[in-house]
């Protein structure tokens, strides 16, 4: 279960994610690069409402499965405004 945010969080992920794309832009053209926000584990929200979590050995799964496509996929996908192109 997983998808796709356009925000890459509020603050601190954006800073980072584009923080990291204007380096590689400017020092490493042609570099890829990817942020993955991973929720909370289970236990982690217990007393939390409406909290999003997800089982570590999930989560490694995703990892694993997002290293793969890196690896695969040899060109990205252009997204513009949430439609590909």
């Amino acid at each position: 279960p997983a998808s796709i945010s356009n925000t890459a969080g509020t603050f601190v992920c954006n800073h980072v994610t584009y923080g990291v794309c204007h380096m590689l832009a400017a020092k490493y053209p042609g570099k890829r690069s990817g942020f993955i926000h991973i929720p909370f584990l289970p236990q982690q929200v217990i007393d939390k409402k409406n909290m999003p979590s997800m089982s570590q050995g999930v989560l490694v799964e995703g990892i694993e499965a997002a290293i793969e496509a890196i690896v695969d996929t040899p060109t990205d996908i252009k997204v513009m405004g949430g439609a590909t192109h």
